[in-house]
């Protein structure tokens, strides 16, 4: 039953440690702001992608970006952050983020996606602020 209880607490304290804090991001990433950013560089897509983001750094696991993940800084050192991040079943990857400046940023992403290995780079720029939605 002790040991049980133990590997309940590991387990727990595991994930504890891999949960983003929405509040500090990655230090590489303070200067970047939220908005509208166009993703170069996205597989199958012919053309850049365009997203509006409250969180910059949901960038760094762009492969997953609509699934509930986890992650963790690594590294941080300079312009350059190393993060880790597990989505479950779905998958988990490491990305390496480069702050260009604070309107571009450039992403070298791997990992599984749904059973699937991934690789790839991206380029992102910060191109405006978000439409804001009219109303009828």
């Amino acid at each position: 039953m002790v040991r049980t209880l133990m590997l309940v607490l590991a387990a727990a304290a595991s994930v504890a440690a891999l949960a983003p804090s929405a509040a500090q991001p990655p230090p590489a990433l303070a200067e970047a702001q939220p908005g509208l950013w166009e993703i170069s560089g996205a597989p199958g897509a012919a053309a850049p992608v365009r997203l509006c983001l409250a969180d910059i750094s949901a960038l760094t696991r762009f492969e997953h970006r609509t699934k509930s993940c986890s992650a963790k800084v690594v590294r941080s050192a300079g312009p350059v952050t190393d993060i880790e991040y597990s989505c479950g079943p779905a998958g988990f990857g490491h990305s390496e983020l480069t702050v260009v400046t604070p309107r571009s940023l450039r992403i070298s992403t791997q990992g599984i996606s749904d059973g699937l290995p991934f690789n790839y780079v991206l380029q992102a720029r910060r191109v405006g602020d978000c439409a804001v939605p009219t109303r009828h």
